[in-house]
């Protein structure tokens, strides 16, 4: 059978909404992904690197989950009692599981908790655990990140960058647990206390999944957050920003623009004939459709291509829902869906009788061109 390949369309433009300009946040840098393909939607100053304040809980909870289990119990030590500023007032030799201290360092930003966790986790040797968190940040290739501390506070030799703290937090939600705990405003643990979330977008942003805030002096107000829509996981990350309803309305902004730049659209349909493949012996055509129909979520703006390969002629007899062919849409250099083609109608092998008419038609017809 001889194959041809036909493009159906040159560069069609499925979606072509007018979009807005992109956000210009007032912040230091920024950073805006899509989860999915990893596609950097836009960017500045993303790999410099800077203070993130209580971002760094991320790292801190990530390697945590890595030594313990969640209903292990944590004695408080002194020194985690000691730590100031955001806190919930641990107390020395008080006790609570690795799952409420958790949920205390990434609902409520809790300093005390995450040094209770390092603690724990570095058996009173905080050293230890920053250093099993620079070796975490280096598995997963932090080029622009090292840590001095386990809460985030300003210290010297503590940084990271925008794009390494989207990466951080991408890492970080593939764990069922955090994933589930930076979706809480509020919750309930050890000593009467409830934690309140710090992260406002979790109350204004519609599907908003997280992931953390931060604050101090140096760092300014930082958050990186995910958000969910039209098929398709937005995380934008905001460092430096001048004030929290600042951090707050130019995050949004990026997460908004960010999704904005997607559709969910069918991009193969089952109703549209898509190719004809020629029958010998002067049998009609045979129509080639799509079985199935593709839905993808798609970047809009970007030209795609169909791509049709069909048979230069078929081979009788032709059953109804035989593949001979085969549909792909294309963007750029990617494959973004593929689909075989299938006859639209049966077309049975002629017997010697039609053979020989057809036969006998066509040496008419030579002959009768020669003529004229």
């Amino acid at each position: 059978m001889k194959l041809r390949l036909a493009v159906l369309g040159a560069a069609v433009l499925l979606v072509a909404p007018a979009l807005a300009a992109p956000p210009r946040p007032e912040g230091r840098a920024w950073f805006v992904q899509n989860a999915a393909t990893g596609e950097v939607l836009l960017s500045h100053s993303a790999a410099d690197s800077v203070p993130i304040a209580s971002i760094t809980k991320l790292m801190t909870v990530l390697v945590t989950l890595e030594h313990t289990k969640l209903d292990d119990v944590v004695i408080v030590s002194p020194q985690a009692a000691r730590v100031g500023e955001s806190s919930i007032y641990l107390r020395p030799g008080e006790t609570l599981t690795v799952r409420e201290l958790v949920e205390a360092a990434l609902i409520q930003s809790a300093n005390d908790a995450a040094v209770a966790l390092a603690a724990y986790v570095g058996h009173g040797d905080l050293s230890a655990f920053v250093g099993l968190m620079n070796a975490k940040a280096q598995q997963l290739g932090l080029r622009d990140t090292h840590f001095a501390n386990p809460d985030g506070l300003d210290e010297f030799g503590h940084y990271s960058s925008a794009r390494d703290v989207t990466k951080l937090a991408r890492v970080a939600m593939h764990n069922a647990f955090v994933r589930e705990v930076v979706r809480e405003t509020s919750a309930s643990i050890s000593g009467g206390r409830t934690l309140h979330t710090w992260n406002d977008l979790l109350y204004t942003f519609p599907h908003l999944l997280g992931v953390k805030t931060g604050h101090t002096s140096q760092a300014g107000w930082s958050e990186v957050a995910a958000a969910g829509a039209r098929g398709v996981t937005i995380y934008a990350t905001l460092l430096g920003e001048p004030s929290r309803s600042q951090r707050n309305s130019d995050l949004a902004a990026l997460l908004a623009w960010g999704i904005d730049q997607y559709r969910v659209v069918q991009l193969i349909g089952t109703s549209r004939v898509y190719a004809w493949a020629q029958a010998p012996y002067g049998r009609p055509s045979v129509g080639l459709v799509a079985v199935r129909p593709v839905i993808r979520v798609v970047r809009v703006n970007r030209p795609l291509v169909e791509r049709v390969t069909v048979p230069a002629s078929v081979t009788l007899p032709v059953e109804q829902g035989a593949a001979l062919g085969k549909l792909e849409i294309w963007s750029g250099k990617k494959l973004v869906a593929t689909e075989p083609l299938v006859a639209t109608r049966t077309i049975r092998k002629p017997g010697f009788v039609a053979k020989a008419e057809w036969y006998a038609g066509r040496a008419v017809h030579k002959f009768w061109s020669w003529l004229t």
